[in-house]
């Protein structure tokens, strides 16, 4: 008999700012096993952190830190050209806000993922991968790493010894080389459910993507993320959760000892 298949399933939240409202983040949390919520400096602001952070408790789902580029503009997508040691000083800086919030609350923070053009810099610039794996490891050994599979950012945190959870996306496309494709290109992002859930069923059960070029390419993921600011974001995080747990495929936080 086949074993049973376990995966993290993650999103990303508490993007809304002021009175400005993005996604439905009570709702996407009753379909995944871990939220990364934004700290204020590409979206998200102090009331939205501690709220998001309450809701999450009140889910029971693990709660990690999305640091990302001092752009709310931009939504911290675009890349911005700062030294290692100030991107150590921003990911110190917004982790530890988020951490403060959720003690405040009575929990504990698990992971953390750097966001956007921060994360996509970090799958392949080591300074910039070890800055960030370096102001976590100051902060907070126990804390899990979450980087794209098989990038620097892993790589790096492996390095200090941190526990690490390599990330795959359904909604994305990849590079032959294993990349994401970039959000400049057309076909960067995956419309179609049937599509990515194959992406999905693919990751979880073989490791695998094909490219954009139709290539198989090796992932190894421990956790993949949905979006929670698509239009039908909910119902697809409602679709997906249902359907892998036809497939005999569990749901479930990776705990810090790297089980789930």
């Amino acid at each position: 008999m086949e074993k049973p298949l376990t995966i993290d399933l993650n999103c990303d939240l508490g993007e809304s700012f002021g009175v400005y409202k993005i996604g439905n983040d009570k709702e996407m949390m009753k379909y995944v096993s871990s939220v990364n919520v934004a700290c204020g400096f590409h979206a998200g602001d102090a009331s939205t952190m501690r709220k998001t952070v309450s809701l999450a408790l009140e889910e029971g789902v693990a709660i990690g830190a999305h640091p990302g580029f001092p752009d709310l503009q931009g939504f911290g997508r675009r890349e911005m050209n700062i030294s290692p040691a100030e991107i150590y000083d921003i990911t110190l800086y917004q982790i530890s806000a988020l951490k403060g919030f959720i003690e405040a609350e009575g929990g504990s923070l698990h992971h953390v993922k750097p966001h956007g053009a921060l994360y996509n810099l970090a799958a392949t610039n080591g300074e910039v991968a070890e800055a960030i794996a370096r102001a976590i490891f100051h902060l907070d050994k126990q804390l899990i790493l979450y980087g794209l599979a098989g990038s620097r950012l892993i790589s790096e945190g492996k390095k200090l010894g941190l526990q690490i959870a390599n990330e795959g996306f359904v909604d994305r496309t990849y590079t032959s080389q294993g990349q994401l494709t970039p959000r400049t290109d057309s076909n960067a992002t995956i419309t179609s459910e049937e599509l990515a859930f194959k992406q999905a069923m693919k990751m979880v059960k073989e490791q695998k993507v094909v490219s954009i070029t139709g290539e198989e390419v090796f992932v190894e993921v421990n956790t993949i993320c949905i979006h929670g600011d698509g239009e039908k974001a909910v119902e697809f995080a409602k679709m997906l959760k249902r359907q892998l747990m036809e497939h005999q495929i569990f749901i479930n936080s990776i705990k810090k000892d790297g089980s789930y």
